[in-house]
């Protein structure tokens, strides 16, 4: 049987219990379909010999003892997928739990790939299997079943074995601080905060007006306010096209409002409606330069496609060569800006390890000091040598004097027709004709 503790003497107890574990394995579930803040439902604590959940719906249980353990920094707590389940904490506790290990971000800094799953790692690393049949269960609702309660545990006591693995990973690659680097966002609580003046940054318009813009702010911070306030999905208030449409229409009067498809009735009369036109109001006053913006969608320069697919081979060369997630290391956002901007590009890529992985030879690619070449069945970065180099930078130069001449109207390019030279290389001036 399933061990579930519902009242505070026994939460107590297992606290005390788990306070002398060097790590405990921590998991919840939780329902939020149709809330605003999550409503938590249960909690799976697992230490080397107890595994436990416990019912925070029960009647009259304290779980400050939960609290206490999650701030003890003697004991490491180990989650997978961390993100929300640090956030039900902080809401709970005022705090993130500390110190913490989230095995998915350290199963990609190992090379398991992008976001693995948790059923992924218990398949590879523990040999186990997991029931994934109540995953969808309403955990809101009592008593839970025993099914339930076990599918619950499973999510912490293989994760136990998961976390031993891809620490002893960690530690035999000397990738423990790369991991350090990438919990620095989980482990700080603003990245938790929710703001309903930033709530707008999520909707998408292509609109850059900017009068505009600050509509969809002081709207969107009105429909994020009000779910707060009503603990519902935002979309329960209304949806993002119905906010479009007031920036858009720029309602002045209570009969304007009705007007509005997708409102709901009590932003349309009283208190409500004039809170909501209180926000058009207020958005048309607003002096322009207190304005919000967004920069236009980015048009590459003429010949930089083929030199962002070329870093796109190195990088997925490097990822699989050091057996780390792509995405890890650089984004499609991160390459663009490295084939614009070069050294000074501002991007995560060209700092710490990831520079020692990635960043260095993406560098000399860019320089022409080094070409991509097949070698074998592989991929290899290739030295060219002092000869090539020259004539590679002599290249470079003329091409980039061309571009200056055509305006960007023409294509530039003397290097050979399929892209590679005469040693069967590819190298970042030949890739960019």
């Amino acid at each position: 049987m399933t061990e579930i503790i519902t009242d505070t003497q026994s939460l107590r107890q297992l606290v005390d219990e788990l306070k002398a574990e060097p790590f405990v394995t921590v998991d919840t579930e939780f329902m939020r379909e149709k809330t605003y803040w999550p409503k938590l439902c249960l909690v799976q604590l697992a230490g080397a010999s107890r595994a436990a959940a416990v019912d925070p719906l029960a009647e009259g249980i304290d779980l400050a003892p939960l609290g206490e353990l999650l701030a003890d920094t003697s004991v490491l707590k180990v989650f997978h997928a961390a993100r929300q389940d640090v956030e039900i904490f902080l809401l709970l506790f005022g705090a993130v739990p500390t110190p913490m290990f989230d095995t998915q971000v350290a199963a990609m800094v190992c090379g398991f790939g992008e976001s693995v799953g948790y059923e992924t790692l218990v398949n590879k690393l523990a040999r186990a299997s997991i029931d994934k049949s109540s995953r969808f269960t309403d955990w809101s609702r009592r008593p839970l079943t025993e099914k339930q309660a076990t599918y619950a545990l499973a999510d912490v006591t293989h994760l136990r074995t998961v976390y031993e693995k891809l620490a002893r990973l960690l530690e035999d690659s000397g990738r423990e601080e790369w991991l350090d680097e990438e919990m620095a966002t989980l482990n700080a609580a603003e990245t938790y905060e929710t703001k309903p003046d930033v709530a707008w940054e999520r909707i998408r318009t292509r609109s850059l007006d900017r009068r505009f813009l600050g509509l969809v702010r002081e709207l969107g911070a009105w429909r994020e306010r009000q779910a707060q306030s009503r603990n519902v999905p935002r979309t329960f208030i209304t949806k993002d096209e119905t906010l479009l449409e007031m920036a858009s229409s720029q309602p002045k009067t209570v009969d304007d409002l009705r007007r509005v498809r997708g409102l709901p009735k009590w932003a349309t009369e009283g208190a409500g409606g004039e809170e909501v036109l209180s926000c058009i109001a207020r958005a048309l006053a607003e002096p322009k330069g207190d304005l919000p913006d967004r920069e236009p969608p980015r048009d590459l320069p003429r010949g930089l496609g083929p030199l962002i697919e070329l870093l796109k081979v190195l990088l997925k060369m490097k990822s699989e060569e050091h057996g780390v997630a792509r995405t890890l290391i650089a984004s499609q956002d991160d390459l663009e800006m490295l084939a614009i901007d070069g050294p000074t590009a501002p991007i995560a890529a060209l700092k710490g390890w990831r520079h020692e992985v990635f960043g260095e030879d993406a560098l000399r690619l860019l320089s022409g000091d080094v070409a991509l070449g097949a070698r074998g069945r592989s991929i290899a970065v290739l030295s060219l040598s002092g000869e090539e180099a020259v004539l590679q930078s002599t290249r470079r130069k003329q091409r980039k004097r061309k571009l200056r001449k055509d305006d960007d109207t023409t294509d530039a390019g003397d290097g050979p027709a399929d892209g590679t030279d005469d040693a069967g290389t590819i190298s970042a001036d030949i890739a960019a004709d």
